[in-house]
């Protein structure tokens, strides 16, 4: 398993070693030893799995502090563009955010530390994708900003793709004006 940092301090992008034969392939998805040895607190508490079709966006989320929830992303079938926002105002890369494809051929995974945004978006048919949390779901620490918010400058990698969002993502503040205690 190769980590690899990001220029975002705690973000890191996590290659398994893939290993495959006629018979198909295995690799470790997750091990809190490799993490605890590569310098990484990660306990996680719950698995989230979701499965859309092409150019549904879904973000940008998180959770208030102390719900705060540090989160490892993987793509179980299709491709994603999986994006971080850095929410943590003493942070040098605070407002900046981070892209990568991810997809379930190469197996790529995101590791998303607590006092980030998160949002994807759905570049092939359909996709699933599965996230371990550190930290249980709580409604009332719930919040999101604007995925299109044009301060931020997400390029969703949808092209012509019209973007599918739901009504509630439509409503999430802009960045400048999203609660924030990180």
């Amino acid at each position: 398993m190769e980590i690899i940092k990001t220029g975002f301090s705690g973000l890191v992008v996590i290659k398994p070693d893939l290993f495959t034969d006629h018979r198909g392939y295995f690799f470790e998805s997750f091990s809190s030893v490799t993490y605890k040895n590569s310098g990484i607190s990660f306990d996680p508490v719950q698995d989230n799995e979701s499965k859309s079709s092409r150019g549904v966006v879904r973000g940008l989320h998180y959770q208030l502090r102390p719900h705060d929830q540090a989160k490892l992303i993987r793509v179980v079938e299709g491709k994603i563009y999986d994006v971080a926002l850095d929410l943590r105002k003493d942070s040098p890369t605070f407002g900046k955010w981070y892209g990568i494809e991810l997809d379930s051929e190469i197996k790529t995974q995101l590791f998303i530390p607590g006092g980030f945004a998160h949002g994807f978006s759905v570049l092939s048919e359909t996709a699933i994708v599965l996230y371990k949390v550190d930290n249980a779901y709580n409604r009332e620490a719930e919040r999101g900003i604007l995925l299109s918010d044009p301060a931020l400058g997400i390029d969703w990698k949808l092209g012509e793709t019209e973007p599918l969002v739901s009504d509630k993502d439509l409503k999430n503040p802009l960045f400048r004006n999203a609660d924030n205690n990180f």
